[in-house]
């Protein structure tokens, strides 16, 4: 039993050690600690006096990235670190907030409450664990029988699940506190009920702001600045750089495809006269992650894989070795181990399909080439330098902070990553080998994200104003429009207007209406007016609509009292999430929060140009 519990006892050394060992080693080789710039007391943020160390932050950092490298069975690039970074940061800073709720009041964990959560409770990449697990589900026999063993003592299991308890019971308490004494009424269920079912049809007609001529309407600088400071939240930008850009791509055909079908025939053939599989797949296979294992892709059931996998394996014998299986990866080899149902283990070998070697040899002479002359320079020039020499085409692609860079249509790794880490319009980042091709980037301007300024933001602004300016105005018009209904009919005004009414579909409070929206005063005039009565204009973020109520059906109150109950239930967990989501976002929004990221990225910069 011990020896099939190596792996799951390395989960948890990964669990407890990699943060600590992989980032301490990560920020001393990398000469980050050893810059004038940081030292092991620099603050990556401040929560309310409360210091998170770099160094902290770093080693979640390496941790996370460490046990993500480990599924995804490669590293992470700059973007997927990027994206990785921003999460753990964020889930720090909640920690902390929360760790300074339970001390204000003064929510524990008992041992007792602790001994018994780890006994019976342990956290998913655990129970996720293959060697803890009976026909892919998760075993607490198997879990609490590897507890009472050497192996779990001698890793520190039982630290780490002991802490994982105090958290997750500490943070449990806090939020039944915050969800306690949620309650609906029987009113509240019905009024719900009725947002879904009530329904109701009417004929409208809809005054768009483009009714208007721009020059009709002035727009002062004041209204702006006015506009500016009420709405500063609504208007908080992500960062934008225009970045230029250079590929060379690999181009696969039919020959790369064959001969990756080759040499997956020729390993099969290998395996087939004697050589074991799991060293074969050791040696040749490219999922390094189950390649370390031998193959080794565990036991589970139906939909863990690809469908063209997935169905050639289960079409296989148990000891049988597939044909090559070609799927968006690649070709691999297939071996089932055992089957129960619809419970299977196999091993399996990946043979990419990638350029042939002389093809390959001459891309890479040329992204030598295009490195040497333009990669990781200060200079403009180098990038249009090296582009001129290699006859290679520049594309100027747009690029927002957080998001992934595309070109035509494609995704290009660690380029958003690098555009926004400091980087000063004119550098050229390193040259980016990626599956699909080599890149070279160069940053020409930048926009950095934030509240935005009167002078950045003032065509935005005043497009803003001028269409609620546009609308007050078509209020007087949509007045005179429904005095004439009221007089005729809505259609015969409208007609002598120049206007087209239009006649909506049934649709309850929730529905998205074409031409009227979702969740504004159209849609709630449409519940509110006696039937046949042309209503008053009613101003939208959009338009200015009057409207008239031709059919309204309301819900059956007999079926609603039916299944009143699983709605409360249903309803209830909603709500207990909603309070609790809303708990912890209006806890940040009243916390003091210094984020020092930017300026350590901007220091560490400084230091490695100098």
């Amino acid at each position: 039993m011990l020896q099939q519990m190596r792996s799951a006892s390395k989960l948890i050394f990964v669990l407890m050690a990699v943060s600590f060992v992989v980032g301490f080693l990560l920020l001393e080789t990398s000469g980050i600690l050893n810059s004038s710039a940081l030292t092991t007391s620099t603050e990556v943020a401040k929560v309310n006096g409360q210091e998170i160390l770099y160094t902290q932050f770093q080693q979640a950092v390496a941790q996370e990235a460490e046990q993500q490298r480990e599924q995804r069975g490669r590293p992470l690039n700059q973007d997927e670190m990027r994206q990785l970074e921003n999460r753990v940061y964020e889930e720090m800073v909640t920690n902390v907030l929360l760790e300074q709720e339970y001390a204000r009041r003064n929510i524990t964990a008992s041992p007792q409450e602790i001994r018994e959560y780890a006994n019976f409770q342990p956290p998913e990449p655990i129970m996720r664990s293959p060697e803890l697990q009976t026909e892919g589900r998760f075993d607490p026999e198997k879990y609490r029988r590897y507890l009472n063993s050497a192996a779990a003592r001698q890793s520190g299991l039982r630290l780490y699940l002991e802490n994982y308890a105090r958290n997750e019971i500490r943070r449990q308490k806090l939020f039944d506190q915050i969800a306690t004494g949620t309650y609906i009424t029987d009113d509240r269920l019905w009024r719900a009920w009725r947002d879904q079912k009530d329904t109701a049809q009417v004929t409208f007609v809809a005054l768009s702001p483009d009714r208007i001529p721009d020059d009709d309407v002035s727009v002062s600088d004041d209204e702006l600045s006015r506009y500016l400071k009420e709405h500063e939240k609504d208007l908080l930008r992500t960062g934008r750089a225009v970045v230029s850009i250079v590929a060379m791509p690999r181009v696969l055909g039919a020959a790369d495809t064959l001969a990756a079908r080759q040499k997956a025939l020729q390993l099969r053939d290998e395996i087939l006269k004697g050589a074991k599989f799991e060293d074969i797949a050791r040696s040749e296979s490219s999922d390094t992650a189950s390649g370390a294992q031998g193959g080794d892709l565990g036991k589970g059931v139906k939909g863990r894989f690809v469908a063209p996998f997935e169905n050639a394996a289960y079409a296989l014998k148990v000891g049988e070795i597939s044909q090559p299986v070609k799927t968006d990866f690649g070709f691999h080899l297939i071996r089932v181990d055992s089957r129960k149902g619809d419970t299977i283990a196999l091993h399996h070998i990946l043979i990419p399909i990638q350029l042939r070697d002389e093809a390959a040899t001459q891309l890479d002479r040329r992204a030598d080439t295009l490195a040497k002359i333009g990669a990781n320079k200060l200079q403009p020039a180098a990038f249009d330098e090296a582009t001129r020499a290699l006859g290679l085409p520049v594309h100027k692609i747009v690029v927002a902070e957080g998001q992934p860079a595309m070109l035509d249509g494609a995704y290009v790794p660690d380029i958003s990553a690098w555009a926004f880490r400091g980087v000063k319009p004119g550098e050229t980042s390193d040259l980016i080998d990626a599956p699909t091709g080599y890149y070279l980037a160069r940053l020409d301007t930048i926009e950095h994200g934030g509240a935005p300024t009167l002078e950045s933001a003032k065509p935005d602004l005043r497009d803003r104003v001028l269409r609620q300016k546009k609308l007050d105005l078509l209020v007087a018009e949509g007045q005179a429009l429904a005095q004439a209904a009221a007089k005729s009919t809505l259609e015969s005004a409208a007609q002598a207007k120049g206007l087209t009414p239009t006649k909506s579909p049934p649709f309850t409070r929730m529905s998205d209406v074409p031409g009227l929206g979702r969740f504004n005063e159209a849609i709630g005039a449409a519940f509110a007016l006696p039937i046949g009565v042309v209503s008053a204009p009613v101003k939208t973020q959009d338009n200015v609509v009057v409207l008239r109520v031709d059919q309204r059906k309301l819900a059956d109150r007999a079926t609603f009292d039916a299944q009143k109950d699983q709605q409360r239930a249903s309803l209830m967990d909603l709500l207990r999430r909603k309070r609790i989501q809303d708990f912890v976002v209006n806890l940040r929004a009243a916390a003091k929060i210094d984020d020092n990221r930017k300026s350590i990225d901007a220091a560490t910069r400084r230091s490695s140009d100098a």
